[in-house]
């Protein structure tokens, strides 16, 4: 799995990996149909965000104690490393104050239980809080790990037209980076 660190077309910085956003996987045997169908709204999610919460998440999965990292290279590992500490604990205080707002429009979901059919207000507001703490619990993980940084020079290539304000080269450097990273839907998230 590899981990990107790049700036997308708003000059915001963006952390995803390289396998493509798949549905929060929850077994429940209790209304099944309507955890389904909040999965599909959850996905409908922006690919930015979706690809970043699971970035965040799949960083538990790594066994090694180094999470290889891609970036443009433009900075040394020392600034890079420290623009990506703070980028973590910024997600992290995010994700806090997510959950924390999250949990108290929880209650007010059940104003919606006298309406027929399954309760998806609660259903996507509990896979959105499931989605967030994930990524709460990863940006930790993240952050006690040791971080190897890899210059990539279509990366760079990536953040010179955006400071130059290209958007005719954006699509070809997205396609490029498609092909050598093995990367899909890069449109949407940068």
């Amino acid at each position: 799995m590899i981990f990107f660190f790049v700036r997308d077309h708003k000059n915001d910085l963006r952390f995803f990996s390289s396998e493509p956003p798949k549905a929060v996987e929850i077994k429940r045997s209790k209304a099944k149909e309507a955890w389904e169908l909040a999965k599909k709204k959850l996905m409908l999610l922006p690919q930015r965000t979706l690809r970043q919460e699971q970035a965040f998440y799949r960083a538990l999965k790594i066994k090694d104690p180094a999470v290889r990292i891609h970036y443009s290279g433009f900075s040394d590992e020392h600034r890079i490393e420290h623009k990506f500490r703070f980028f973590l604990n910024k997600q992290r205080t995010k994700r806090i104050f997510y959950l924390i707002c999250e949990a108290v429009v929880l209650p007010f979901t059940a104003l919606t239980m006298p309406l027929p059919g399954p309760n998806l207000t609660f259903y996507v507001l509990a896979l959105l809080m499931i989605t967030h703490w994930q990524s709460f619990v990863g940006v930790r993980a993240i952050l006690k790990k040791e971080h190897e940084f890899v210059g990539a020079p279509l990366l760079a290539e990536w953040e010179n037209a955006v400071k130059a304000r290209d958007e005719a080269a954006f699509p070809g450097i997205l396609d490029r980076i498609e092909t050598e990273f093995g990367l899909k839907g890069l449109g949407k998230i940068l």
